[in-house]
């Protein structure tokens, strides 16, 4: 490499894209067009750095197999940060096996960092521990040392590890700092901040609410309390968990009797609570009965659910206390406000392999949501992007897809 490309690259290294810009801005010979990508990348225009990579990658020779790499794993990584998460995964993989048998460990191990990534946001948390895990972290530089802890501590804070978290993000912010990357820093920063921000809300008898941070909510599911979490749909005590995400009217029901204890719910309450209907008639009774049933066959493990004079009431096991845990955003939409509040522009099809729903589904709550004007869409037809202002004061850790073990 000549002495420009050199120093562009060692400014890129060190966080000063505009920098690196001014040695390479005028040239269109493959390695200045993919460290203009890069540079374009770190300034946040990420269409633009994508052309570029593009361009470059084309640019290198058939014997150039290791810049063809490098260019691959830069190109994952814009497609990383404009929420593109449809493209197949085997391009990267290829690529971190070409730079490994090249001996180019730093961008191999890059290139696994951003697989890894990639699997946190698409909420499959076991693979991404097992692809972070099977990674050989001796001799990281200190930027990818912050980045792969703080993948670690994001792992850990979805399962409510949180004294994991912390640790992980200590580690985390002294690789940041010695790295000098100030973009790097506040990553970390931001992450540190979602320890002490309420992540969840606990109902309190007589409608009251008390905001509980992840380490207090960690606490409460770990106790002997039967809680109700309406954050990942579901009801358990202690290790014992009933999941009832794909049975919404059970978890209507769940709630609506949990929040009454330890009174019970007058039929015609539950009712419309479980079924959105204010003219209830005899269909719907008989329909209460049969879910009731259901339900009650679901959780007689930890409580038992009976019939009063006017309705229904929930009585935990041995004397339990009821807990009922809501979300710090309330809506049926909360887990699609919760990713795009990230500050990213998603589009629909990487919300829908996120969220695990139907395009359709996820373009109808995007409808909704825009016209109560909580988010926004930006460009036209495929190129359509989607953003939510960024929420402050709370974090959406226990919203976000797989935020814990669900099955």
């Amino acid at each position: 490499m000549d002495s420009l490309i050199t120093a562009s690259a060692r400014a890129l290294a060190a966080g000063d894209a505009l920098g690196a810009l001014k040695r390479i801005a005028l040239r269109e010979d493959p390695p200045a067009l993919a460290l203009r990508g890069i540079a374009m990348a770190q300034l946040g225009e990420h269409p633009r750095a994508r052309e570029l990579l593009r361009r470059a990658g084309r640019g290198f020779g058939v014997h150039e197999a290791l810049a063809r790499a490098r260019c691959t794993v830069a190109e994952a990584e814009v497609a990383l940060a404009l929420r593109d998460l449809g493209g197949s995964p085997r391009s990267l993989a290829a690529a971190a096996a070409t730079l490994e048998a090249h001996a180019d460990r730093a961008n191999a191990l890059q290139a696994r960092l951003i697989a890894a990534r990639r699997l946190v946001l698409l909420g499959r948390l076991d693979e991404a521990a097992q692809a972070l895990a099977s990674l050989d972290a001796r001799g990281l530089s200190p930027a990818l040392g912050a980045v792969a802890e703080l993948i670690a501590a994001e792992l850990a804070l979805r399962s409510l590890r949180v004294d994991t978290a912390h640790a992980a993000l200590a580690r985390a912010q002294a690789a940041a700092e010695r790295s000098g990357v100030p973009a790097l820093r506040a990553e970390v920063a931001r992450a540190l901040a979602t320890l002490d921000q309420p992540a969840a809300r606990r109902v309190v008898t007589g409608g009251g609410e008390q905001a509980l941070r992840l380490a207090e909510v960690a606490a409460l599911l770990a106790s002997d309390a039967l809680v109700v979490d309406a954050c990942r749909r579901g009801l358990g005590t202690g290790a014992a968990w009933q999941p009832l995400a794909r049975r919404p009217v059970l978890f209507a029901l769940a709630r609506a009797l949990a929040q009454a204890w330890p009174g019970d719910v007058d039929r015609e309450a539950l009712i419309a609570d479980a079924f959105r209907t204010r003219r209830p008639d005899d269909t719907h009774r008989a329909r209460l009965r049969v879910e009731i049933g259901r339900l009650r066959a679901l959780v007689k493990t930890m409580a038992r659910i009976e019939a009063t004079g006017r309705g229904f009431i929930l009585q935990p096991l041995n004397g339990r206390e009821i807990v009922v845990l809501a979300p710090p955003i309330a809506g049926e939409q909360a887990s699609l406000v919760a990713l795009l509040s990230d500050g990213a522009a998603w589009s629909t099809s990487a919300l829908a392999l996120a969220l695990g729903a139907s395009q359709r589904t996820v373009q109808r709550a995007l409808a909704e949501l825009e016209a109560e004007g909580r988010v926004r869409a930006i460009g036209q037809a495929r190129a359509r992007r989607w953003l939510a202002p960024t929420l402050a004061g709370f974090t959406t850790i226990l919203l976000l897809p797989a935020a814990l073990p669900i099955e």
